[in-house]
């Protein structure tokens, strides 16, 4: 079930106030001025301005952690990060959200959005095991994701625009349902086939890592 935003129930009563109080006839500007005084448009400014407060804050928390050791089953800069674990820390730390330890837990737990709707705090999925799901980010903006690779490597910033991610991209998500950080995780293991060998190739490329 999609989720119904804060911004879009504003609005909506917002309409509903002006069309009990407007003749028929009256134009755009009637309506602006009844938000207006209504105190409408300052609420869903407000709104918007959180929501992308809460996604800059997600982001800039992020980059913070630029170079932090890649760490099989890691979810700390003190231990490293694998690539779940580092999106469930950065919510965590910065949203206060606390999502599934892995990577297609995650996908199972968020909203699918189309490629083309991604914004800065989205997560986007990659296939990197043979695998739905192998491989998760968050989006930062300008077809850019920040994510813990695979052994041997850091968290970095890359293009999805790359022929790699192109080709293994596997989905957006947006986090929308996620539980209170303090709540206790109750999301079960999502039934997925058989994985690859961690060590497997694929035409030459690295393997990434969950």
């Amino acid at each position: 079930m999609r989720m119904i935003t804060p911004a879009l129930v504003i609005a909506s009563a917002a309409l509903l106030a002006f069309s009990a109080h407007a003749a028929p006839g009256n134009s755009d500007d009637d309506m602006a001025k009844l938000l207006l005084d209504k105190g409408l448009l300052t609420q869903i400014s407000q709104v918007r301005q959180s929501v992308t407060h809460k996604a800059s804050e997600l982001v800039v928390n992020a980059m913070g952690f630029l170079g932090v050791p890649y760490k099989w089953g890691g979810a700390s800069a003190e231990t490293g990060f694998d690539c779940s674990g580092f999106v469930r820390a950065m919510y965590e730390q910065s949203v206060g959200l606390l999502l599934p330890r892995k990577a297609e837990q995650q996908a199972a737990a968020t909203q699918q959005i189309e490629k083309t709707e991604l914004q800065p705090g989205d997560l986007v999925f990659f296939n990197t095991m043979r695998r739905a799901f192998s491989h998760v980010g968050i989006y930062i903006g300008d077809g850019k994701f920040i994510h813990s690779p695979r052994a041997g490597s850091e968290v970095r910033v890359e293009s999805m625009g790359l022929s790699y991610w192109q080709r293994r991209f596997d989905g957006a998500r947006r986090v929308s349902g996620a539980q209170p950080a303090q709540a206790v995780m109750t999301t079960a293991p999502v039934a997925i086939p058989p994985a690859a060998s961690p060590f497997s190739a694929f035409s030459g490329d690295s393997v990434i890592h969950n």
